[in-house]
């Protein structure tokens, strides 16, 4: 699977808390901000079941 790459800006307190959050979880960084971001869109579609 190919993934598009974005140019992400994030203030630095941000980051830090993301890298903490993403290290509890052994994750990276851009593997935590995905999840996260999967995690929302499926919680934001209710009702579409097309996933």
């Amino acid at each position: 699977m190919s993934k598009k790459k974005i140019l992400l800006r994030l203030d630095p307190k941000l980051h830090e808390a993301l890298r903490k959050w993403a290290e509890e979880d052994f994750r990276s960084v851009n593997s935590h901000i995905e999840f996260l971001l999967k995690k929302a869109v499926k919680q934001g579609r209710r009702g579409d079941e097309s996933e």
